[in-house]
């Protein structure tokens, strides 16, 4: 046999073994603990399709900051045993809230980054995300035109007062980059895909700043000429992307409505006061959207901070003419150490128990204390878990990241307000790099799938400061996951208990784990 059939052995063989189970992460270290995964053109770690293990046995699946990254491994539950101190037991009569999904977001910046890479390469990023090699997302934010993680600021209708919105019309950014780059992702992913849009800032000749930055709000009031329009820019957008065969799930009435009511704002925005966004939903964006072809659409009210809440909510869903056409409530984390989720989340979920409330954006970076990309940084994983373990505890349906992925910059961005992504991309190697922030996000959406609900997980004894963070879902299909999450440096041994027995645990020092079992 020659070198060539030698070879095309060797070949085949690495395609029997590519179909016969998940790839091991590549790592590479950027100083003690700081590890990340490498894919190329020719490689990248993957994941096995999630099979429920038999009845009696549970699967478990660990990332940790000494190098594990989604391991899988096997166990069987036990009937009886000297049971250790701490508990954890599943009670499914204690019913929550019902998941929508996890995943991120396809910015202008995204797309470069992801379309710089070698067509192989960009291949293994998406199917990193969305496959079933990889975490399954299902939801994806798309900016409806730029944000600030563009090259420029620029609308879909930019010719000064068309009202008739006769210039509107999609950008290369979408026809060349988004809208290419989500045929791909939906091509591969198993589960349906929901998409949804959020406008940054409206065309500068509708606002009162007449520019895409800085303090201003649509000129005029709800009801009028400047108010009409853009809700119906609403509609074109839609119209345009249905033309490209994508459908979205929702809308956000506004990106951050109230960062266009500060003074010289970095960045595109688009100014709303509670009030304000409650009269050109009732008015304008509510009906126009309910008389076209996509009324289907979910409404989603705030984008913003969850600080707002309660009072955002109150303002918007106490009045019935807008409440009519809302349906859930978007927040971003960044300033969710001044708003505790008890004061913001948890009252308004009380007050509106039927609209849900999905956490729509987040990223690490975004301050000025905060450094930009750590590659590495095992820390930063335990940051999304721990906003993700917060949220679904206090009845949040879902949790979206921000850039699905960005350079070793962290950009680009036009204003130059870098910060972190689970994939960094390396253009120049044809590379990219698999953060822990990756692995810790799939430790949810791998295994949580859209219309699980959330069910009661007791400890059977309260630390004084648990170390340990939890959730459990139960499945449509019957079955049990639970996230543990131990930002501690301490291995921590606990017990999971179920109807079908007892787990004996432990969960290492900085690490999180997700353990799936059926029932019956």
């Amino acid at each position: 046999m020659g070198a060539a059939g030698v070879l095309g052995w060797l070949l085949l063989l690495q395609a029997v073994h590519r179909a016969a189970g998940a790839q091991p992460c590549s790592p590479k270290y950027f100083g003690r603990d700081a590890m990340v995964c490498v894919c190329n053109a020719t490689y990248c770690d993957t994941l096995d399709p999630v099979v429920l293990p038999a009845l009696g046995t549970y699967v478990k699946y660990e990332s940790s900051k000494a190098g594990k990254r989604l391991e899988r491994s096997e166990g069987s539950f036990q009937s009886s045993l000297h049971a250790p101190d701490l508990v954890l037991a599943v009670d499914t009569t204690q019913r929550y809230q019902k998941v929508k999904g996890f995943g991120g977001s396809v910015t202008d910046a995204a797309a470069m980054n992801i379309f710089s890479l070698p067509e192989t390469a960009q291949d293994h990023l998406l199917r990193s995300y969305f496959s079933e090699e990889g975490l399954e997302y299902n939801l994806v934010r798309l900016p409806m035109a730029s944000c600030d993680f563009s090259l420029h600021a620029y609308t879909y209708d930019d010719v000064p007062f068309d009202y008739e919105l006769a210039h509107f019309s999609l950008r290369d950014e979408d026809t060349k980059l988004k809208i290419p780059l989500l045929h791909r992702a939906l091509a591969m992913s198993k589960r349906p895909l929901s998409l949804y849009a959020s406008p940054w800032t409206s065309p500068t000749w509708m606002k009162t700043s007449e520019s895409f930055v800085g303090k201003g709000t649509l000129k005029g009031q709800a009801g009028d000429k400047y108010h009409k329009t853009w809700a119906n820019y609403f509609v074109r957008f839609l119209d345009e992307y249905a033309k490209h065969n994508l459908s979205f799930w929702a809308v956000t009435a506004e990106n951050e409505p109230s960062a266009g009511l500060i003074n010289n704002y970095p960045f595109q925005c688009l100014g709303f006061t509670a009030e304000q966004q409650r009269d050109f939903i009732a008015q304008d964006l509510g009906p126009v959207l309910a008389n076209s072809s996509h009324h289907h659409i979910q409404l989603i009210i705030l984008d913003d901070n969850r600080l707002h809440l309660p009072h955002w909510a109150k303002v918007v869903l106490e009045d019935e003419e807008a409440a009519r056409y809302v349906h859930g409530i978007g927040i971003h984390w960044y300033l969710d150490f001044i708003g505790p989720i008890q004061d913001t989340v948890v009252p308004t979920h009380e007050l509106f128990p039927d609209y849900f409330i999905l956490a729509t954006e987040a990223c690490i970076g975004a301050h000025f204390w905060e450094r930009d990309v750590i590659l590495g940084c095992w820390e930063r994983g335990n940051q999304y878990s721990h906003s993700i373990l917060t949220n679904l505890n206090h009845f949040v349906a879902g949790w979206t990241d921000w850039n699905l992925a960005l350079d070793l910059e962290g950009g680009p961005n036009w204003v130059k307000n870098y910060v972190d992504s689970p994939i960094i991309v390396d253009t120049s190697e044809g590379i990219f790099y698999k953060q822990p922030m990756f692995y810790h996000l799939g430790h949810f959406s791998k295994f949580i799938p859209e219309g699980s609900q959330r069910v009661g997980l007791i400890a059977s004894k309260e630390s004084r400061k648990m170390d340990l963070e939890y959730t459990a879902f139960l499945r449509p299909d019957g079955a049990v996951v639970v996230v543990v999450l131990n930002r501690s440096p301490q291995n921590i041994t606990f017990g999971l208990a179920d109807t079908v027995g007892l787990i004996a645990a432990v969960a290492p020092a900085s690490s999180i784990q997700t353990y799936l079992w059926q029932r019956q």
